[in-house]
């Protein structure tokens, strides 16, 4: 018996102690009146098998004859041996005359052992990597452009820093998403939380220069930094940039179940 099943035969119950109208049940179960009364009959007949549906373990009228299985398995072994199931059932249909679908033609080869089904690459699954083990050994810092006034106004930018370990929250709203606005808020955290290991970011010009290194950097053997980077390197605080580049979106921001920024990182 079906789940499907058992919940009928709950809601039958009830209607058989008088706990329930033949309307409502047929309401819930999304029956009519009339076929809930048949239902009932059953059940006062057969006992609780009377609900189980009547074509269980009986063939199904639109299973295909097994003349045509053993014509189409046959004519495969014969000229279409090197075909997918695809395009084996497309000949099949065209010129043999017999119409069946490719997955049921995978089926039947598979079955014959002509066919063998292919493993599927399996996508890499993205999992959270492990949080860092103490306070301020990372910390995650980030802009989110999420509709804080829902159109009632000049959206605001929230500048966020998280602690990876604790979660610990620093955030402030800005006008700008600027080199300015970012180092007063790195200021901020500094005073209020002292100096962390490491900061972890996107890839946003405001923390990485696109361009190559000019001659003089090169000569020095410096890496172009932004200003943001050269106050990072002043302060003895190391820079990790994300892979992804995206800033956060609408639907990005802080995650306060999980204390964590979504920003694909």
């Amino acid at each position: 018996m079906s789940q499907r099943e058992r919940d009928r035969l709950q809601v039958l119950h009830e209607v058989e102690k008088g706990q329930l109208r033949q309307k409502q049940a047929a309401a819930q179960l999304g029956l009519t009146d009339r076929w809930v009364r048949k239902l009932l009959g059953r059940l006062r007949a057969e006992g609780d098998r009377g609900v189980v549906h009547r074509s269980r373990g009986q063939p199904s009228h639109r299973k295909l004859p097994e003349a045509w299985r053993a014509r189409a398995v046959a004519r495969v072994q014969e000229a279409y041996r090197d075909f997918g199931p695809t395009l084996a059932g497309e000949y099949l249909a065209k010129h043999d005359g017999i119409p069946v679908s490719k997955e049921t033609l995978r089926q039947w080869l598979m079955a014959a052992g002509i066919w063998k089904a292919r493993p599927r690459r399996v996508k890499e699954v993205h999992t959270w990597r492990p949080r860092r083990a103490c306070r301020g050994e990372l910390v995650q810092w980030d802009t989110s452009e999420h509709a804080w006034l829902e159109g009632r106004g000049q959206e605001p930018y929230l500048i966020i820093m998280i602690d990876d370990a604790t979660s610990r929250l620093a955030a402030r709203f800005v006008r700008h998403d600027s080199t300015e606005e970012n180092l007063r808020m790195l200021k901020i955290y500094l005073q209020r939380w002292g100096r962390p290991v490491a900061f972890y970011t996107d890839k946003a010009s405001l923390f990485r220069v696109n361009r190559p290194a000019n001659q003089d950097e090169q000569l020095r053997g410096q890496e172009p930094r932004t200003q943001i980077g050269r106050a990072l390197a002043e302060l003895g605080i190391a820079w990790i940039p994300a892979h992804s580049s995206r800033r956060a979106g609408p639907k990005d921001g802080w995650n306060a179940a999980s204390g964590r920024c979504r920003t694909g990182w």
